[in-house]
């Protein structure tokens, strides 16, 4: 289901004359049957809404005085999120005749003649106040409340994010929370301001109009409006004529697929943090440890623990929380056992929540193997919104590619990626005749709608990142690993990540030290088996230079480890 949730006005969208008609609350009733829940956002004081909505009882939480109390009509539990009227507010309100006055338990309200009085006021109080407009009447709330932030609260007690919000509404003080939604609606009574920014407007007005509305979410879950909402699309990148390159947020499967070392990660992280920065949450599965430093992301795990399925399903109960699953405490051949235990508790969390949006499953070839048994009853037949990474998609599962969408060949050999993909997949893949490598772009293939590959600039993310990080810095690079033999091969000391690598530097003998940094040993490690040539450059010219003292060299290249790959302490 791709809305799970309803947020309703009230006057003037769901309600005419102060009442909600049969029709209307019927519409209602098959909308809770269905499965979704529902929200109302008023402008209007609870106790007023109270004792003139007779259907009360069939929204999950109200959302009332523009945003500022939420209500539980279950419980009869209120909230307050903001703090209620000075009196001295009042009394100067009063004293410049303002009239009538609506008092809220924080919501202030009178009509729009006297919208310069309630200004003027403000300003000689010196408050941290808005005055919002709402056809005929002006409201004044501490400044930061309106219907968009009452509705994030209300949202975050169900558990739901505002991807799953479908949001319907016709005046003016309904413009946060309609923006705020996945898909805005208006009904046909709506302001001219609000049916502009509207996905959809209906045929019908008042509660007609929203009776349509749930209708058409029953019936196809709005899907005649996919894609079209341009407001949420993902920049993937650039063709080579410039024309952006952008997909929906959902109903698409991801292959990115390459050698290693081609910078798959960097790419996949790119998307991650565009999709990060619309609000949907990701949850990525990181056997090698490379995305637990991207920003707003929570890295559960490590090479010495292990997550538990229980542990990240409690951390993505939190729509906020974005969440990396290190599987470095978890040997290889068990991995594919931990997948088949998170897929379907992910499956259950999604058919409730909508969340996680997005998966990102690293190392696929290893966590999907061609050869596991299980591939058809995981992902992502079921759960969509993936994004796989492997260096072998013919390794992959079949039944894994199969629902795959949109492949993207990065490195020296796209067409070699492709035509794996292709024969693992059983589709046909005709390369065009002027496709080809190019160093700076990758390759991109929608096999949805039949477009041939065609070449793209990869968006890049923000922050450049230090290709898997965490795994050099603490985990176990195994053949990979540095020895420290000395002159005459002395000693065998293993260092198998770029932690130990320090360790031991620091404490093993000038001679020793002075006989790997001679020969250029330091910066071969760090250019073959890091692959960061960055800091194989420094580290090479700290080689050649003859006027530092043993230990100067030591230090300096211990501090540029330190630096660049922040060491735990």
């Amino acid at each position: 289901m791709r809305y799970l949730a309803l947020a309703t006005d009230y006057d003037g969208t769901l309600a005419s004359n102060d009442r909600v008609s049969e029709q209307a609350e019927l519409a209602l009733e098959r909308l809770r049957v269905s499965g979704r829940q529902i929200i109302m956002v008023t402008g209007r004081r609870l106790d007023d809404l109270l004792a003139v909505c007779s259907c009360i009882q069939l929204f999950d939480l109200i959302v009332a005085e523009n945003g500022a109390v939420i209500y539980n009509p279950h419980n009869r539990e209120e909230t307050q999120l903001g703090n209620p009227p000075s009196k001295l507010l009042i009394q100067s309100l009063q004293a410049r005749g303002v009239e009538p006055l609506d008092i809220g338990q924080v919501l202030v309200a009178t009509r729009s003649p006297h919208r310069a009085a309630v200004q003027d006021v403000i300003w000689e109080l010196g408050l941290e106040a808005q005055v919002i407009a709402n056809r005929g009447e002006v409201m004044l709330l501490p400044a930061g409340i309106n219907k968009a932030t009452g509705l994030a609260h209300a949202l975050r007690e169900l558990g739901l994010s505002r991807h799953e919000v479908v949001g319907v509404g016709d005046a003016e003080n309904d413009h946060s929370f309609l923006e705020y939604c996945e898909c805005a609606v208006a009904v046909a009574n709506a302001a001219p301001a609000i049916k502009q920014i509207a996905a959809l407007v209906t045929e019908a007005e008042n509660g007609n109009g929203v009776t349509e509305l749930i209708d058409r979410l029953i019936e196809d879950d709005l899907q005649h409006l996919e894609g079209t909402l341009s407001q949420h699309l993902i920049l993937l990148g650039k063709r080579t004529d410039g024309t952006a390159v952008q997909i929906s947020p959902y109903g698409h499967n991801i292959l990115i697929a390459g050698p290693s070392g081609s910078g798959k990660s960097t790419l996949a992280a790119g998307i991650i943090e565009r999709l990060i920065e619309k609000d949907y949450q990701v949850c990525i599965i990181d056997p090698e440890g490379d995305y637990g430093t991207l920003r707003d992301v929570v890295a559960l795990g490590n090479q010495w623990r292990a997550p538990s399925v229980t542990e990240v399903l409690s951390f993505l109960e939190d729509p906020k929380i974005n969440l990396s699953v290190n599987l470095l405490g978890i040997p290889l051949d068990d991995r594919p056992d931990f997948f088949t235990q998170l897929a379907p508790n992910l499956q259950a969390m999604r058919a409730r929540t909508g969340r996680p949006h997005w998966l990102i499953a690293d190392e696929a070839h290893h966590m999907l193997p061609a050869s596991w048994g299980h591939a058809a009853a995981v992902l992502p037949q079921k759960l969509h919104e993936t994004i796989l990474l492997t260096v072998h998609p013919d390794h992959v599962a079949p039944a894994i590619l199969a629902p795959i969408d949109i492949v993207i060949a990065i490195g020296h050999s796209p067409q070699e990626t492709l035509r794996k993909f292709a024969d693992a997949s059983e589709q046909p893949l005709v390369w065009p005749e002027d496709l080809s490598y190019q160093p700076t772009n990758v390759v991109v293939w929608f096999l949805r709608d039949g477009q041939a590959p065609f070449s793209m600039q990869a968006k890049r993310g923000r922050a450049e990142r230090i290709r898997h990080l965490r795994k050099y810095a603490e985990g176990n690079l195994r053949w990979h690993s540095f020895y420290f033999r000395g002159p005459d091969n002395h000693h065998n000391l293993k260092a198998q990540n770029l932690m130990v690598f320090c360790q031991t530097a620091e404490g093993i003998d000038e001679a020793t030290w002075m006989y790997h940094l001679r020969r250029g040993d330091y910066s071969r490690w760090f250019r073959d088996a890091i692959k960061d040539d960055y800091l194989a450059d420094e580290t090479q010219r700290i080689e050649a230079r003859a006027d530092l003292e043993p230990w100067e060299t030591r230090q300096m290249i211990q501090e540029l480890v330190n630096v660049r790959y922040t060491l735990p302490e």
